[in-house]
């Protein structure tokens, strides 16, 4: 098929047509040719959830010396974040373009704000996305990493990375974390209807502890007419106990709110399938990548989508075309709460007249091969220009 893009957005889809060598073409050619060589077309994807920030991508392995638990992988981090070989500006620059150049054209990054990096971190990715402005979308949050109750001054710093041009407010583990839920959220949700962000809750806590935070969110969510605008991110406990899953995912569409999964596998295996089945937007990330939490991440959004169908136990055609959809069009919904969330397995929207052209081209003979293959003869359109082609930015 030929796409034809006008203004950003497809407007024509029609059998393949030749087209003259000359400049200009024949009349009614169109301006700019985009070869596709015969390969597939898809939405490009979206990474719901990165930490920008927190990266070593491209430089040396080091031993991993985290401990246990958030607090101390916390203090970990904040030990040695700096220390990096490269500036921090560089790197979340860096790999933002490497995003982009595997396919990725709308992003959401945290940016960790605490009373040790104050909006350092903030600023760098701030900074990595006026470069990449013209390639990619990206939406910050505001992530209070450390807490909000445990470190004075905590909370201010949050307001004040709102005031210099994070677009969501961040949460984190209420319970576990702060000790003090109400207080926790009373913040939160206090930021972001005072400043009308987003929220974006972290939510790493344990079967019912996990479960009542949760409760808590929905409760929010719906007395402040939020629908839509919040996220729980991870929330791996949530489902431990299946008695209560069908509750859960019932307050979770009723209130329209998100998750973002990483695809971890095992035990902490969110059930993305249910999930879009019972109505509840779904969208798929990275994390961190290659930092002081964890060795993974290479920002591959297609190599993280075949992450998700394995940890998944995905075989057939339909379920991996499904892990397309969420890594593209899912996470769209969670950026942009107008895009339609998706509807269960059997919705795997592909391209269509209408759509905008933020677009990735790539080598298969099928979605399910391009998944397994992970090729790199890949070109990424953002609103109908090429940004990317064979992996490298243009």
């Amino acid at each position: 098929m030929d796409l034809t893009v006008t203004d950003g957005v497809i407007t024509g889809a029609s059998p393949t047509a030749p087209y003259a060598e000359e400049p200009g073409g024949p009349a009614g050619a169109p301006a700019t040719v985009v070869e596709g060589r015969g390969r597939l077309v898809l939405p490009a994807f979206t990474d719901a959830h990165c930490h920008l920030d927190s990266n070593r991508v491209g430089l040396p392995f080091r031993p991993h010396t985290g401990g246990p638990g958030v607090w101390t992988m916390m203090l970990n981090d904040r030990a040695h974040w700096r220390e990096a070989e490269v500036g921090l500006t560089e790197r979340v620059t860096n790999l933002l373009g490497l995003e982009i150049a595997h396919g990725a054209t709308t992003v959401r990054s945290f940016a960790q704000v605490d009373v040790d990096a104050g909006l350092e971190r903030l600023e760098a990715v701030l900074s990595a996305r006026e470069t990449h402005r013209d390639r990619a979308s990206v939406q910050v949050v505001a992530f209070p990493q450390a807490g909000l109750l445990r470190e004075e001054g905590s909370a201010q710093v949050l307001e004040d990375a709102l005031r210099a041009g994070a677009d969501v407010v961040g949460g984190i583990d209420p319970c576990t974390l702060d000790r003090d839920p109400v207080r926790h959220l009373d913040i939160v949700f206090g930021l972001a209807e005072k400043y009308g962000r987003p929220v974006d809750i972290h939510l790493h806590e344990p079967g019912d502890l996990g479960l009542f935070s949760a409760d808590l969110i929905v409760e929010r969510t719906l007395a402040l007419g939020m629908q839509g605008n919040v996220l729980i991110s991870h929330g791996y406990a949530l489902f431990d106990d299946p008695t209560k899953v069908g509750g859960l995912l019932e307050r979770l569409a009723e209130a329209d709110i998100a998750m973002a999964s990483v695809a971890p596998g095992g035990k902490s295996r969110v059930p993305v399938d249910q999930l879009t089945g019972a109505g509840v937007r779904v969208g798929l990330g990275q994390d961190g990548q290659r930092d002081y939490w964890s060795p993974y991440g290479n920002g591959d959004m297609l190599d993280r989508t075949w992450q998700l169908a394995f940890t998944m136990g995905h075989r057939a055609d339909d379920l991996i075309e499904h892990a397309v959809a969420v890594a593209t069009r899912g996470g769209r919904s969670i950026v942009d709460p107008t895009v339609p969330r998706l509807a269960g397995t059997d919705d795997r929207p592909g391209v269509a007249v209408g759509d905008p052209a933020d677009l990735v081209l790539v080598a298969g003979e099928t979605v399910t091969s391009a998944v397994m293959d992970r090729p790199s003869d890949r070109t990424v359109l953002r609103a109908g220009h090429v940004v990317a082609d064979g992996l490298e930015l243009v």
